[in-house]
């Protein structure tokens, strides 16, 4: 009798344990027995699977638990403790590839340059500081990185520029030898013919004082130019002096100060403007003739800016 008994259980539970096998619930989930009073018994399990083999409509299931052993999960673990993470119960969540993972901003080209100056002054001061062989290589090995680097920007510099007339300012103003004798011979051809017409327009007032060595070695060049040119010129004697130059003057009655001077500095030179009536300041101290006109030149007839 025991014997029939216990051949009854033993297949019985290899009954029950084949119907777990065969809807893909883990023999070896449950590390702890459940309790009986919340765990499905083989008997409902078994059931369970017999429903799931039938062909009919799906049957209507209100207790979570055997929805979870219907999808073929572990019921205690999947359905009451509700651990489908962790067991596998759940199916992983599908990853959007739409939505790209953040990036970290690039540097600017400034922050770059910055960082390589800033590294190459770290290599110098441990170069410096601590003066091993292989502390001054490091240092020579990246300078010379860097000396690279330069000499290729200026030679793309180079190249562009003189594919790009626009930006070559050597068109404007050359240096080499043949395009600068050039240049300075037609700028002393516009010069001349701007000091020729300057006596229609301009006059020259030349203050001095009769005290004053510079003024006795100015006064023969504003002498010359005047008879070269024929340019009108008002002396005006700042202390009331005479000039060998100019035996007819002025006394200063306040005409320095009219002509934006300042400081009582002689000699100096004043351009006037008869046109606009405005003086143009040409210079202190004792100049050349061809420095001269020079200023006069500039100050009459370049832009400012176009000739450097």
């Amino acid at each position: 009798m025991i014997g029939r008994l216990t051949s009854g259980r033993a297949a019985f539970r290899m009954g029950g344990l084949a119907a777990l096998a065969l809807f893909g619930a883990p023999l070896w989930a449950a590390p702890t027995p459940p309790t009986p009073d919340s765990s499905p018994s083989i008997e409902e399990a078994v059931s369970a699977g017999g429903a799931a083999d039938d062909n009919s409509a799906p049957p209507v299931v209100s207790d979570p638990n055997e929805a979870v052993a219907m999808r073929g999960q572990d019921p205690f673990y999947c359905g009451q403790r509700k651990l489908g993470t962790w067991f596998y119960c759940e199916r992983p969540r599908p990853v959007d590839r739409g939505r790209a993972a953040p990036t970290a901003p690039a540097d600017s080209y400034r922050q770059r340059l910055d960082r390589i100056g800033a590294r190459l002054e770290e290599l110098k001061a441990k170069a410096v500081l601590e003066p091993s062989p292989e502390n001054i290589i490091a240092y020579v090995r990246y300078q010379r990185e860097q000396l690279d680097r330069a000499s290729m920007f200026a030679d793309v510099w180079e190249r562009a520029i003189w594919q790009h007339p626009d930006l070559d300012y050597t068109l404007q103003r050359p240096v080499n030898t043949l395009g600068k004798s050039a240049w300075l011979e037609q700028r002393k051809t516009d010069r001349e013919a701007t000091i020729a017409t300057l006596s229609e327009r301009y006059g020259l007032f030349f203050f001095y004082s009769g005290s004053c060595g510079a003024c006795e070695v100015f006064s023969p060049v504003v002498r010359s130019l005047a008879d070269k040119y024929h340019l009108s010129v008002l002396p005006v004697s700042m202390d009331g002096g005479a000039n060998p130059a100019f035996p007819r003057f002025v006394v200063n009655h306040g005409q320095y100060e009219k002509m934006g001077l300042e400081g009582g500095q002689v000699p100096a030179l004043v351009l006037f403007d008869t046109y606009l009536k405005k003086p143009i300041p040409v210079g202190y101290g004792v100049m050349a003739e061809d420095e001269v006109l020079q200023r006069i030149f500039y100050l009459t007839s370049v832009k400012p800016g176009s000739d450097f």
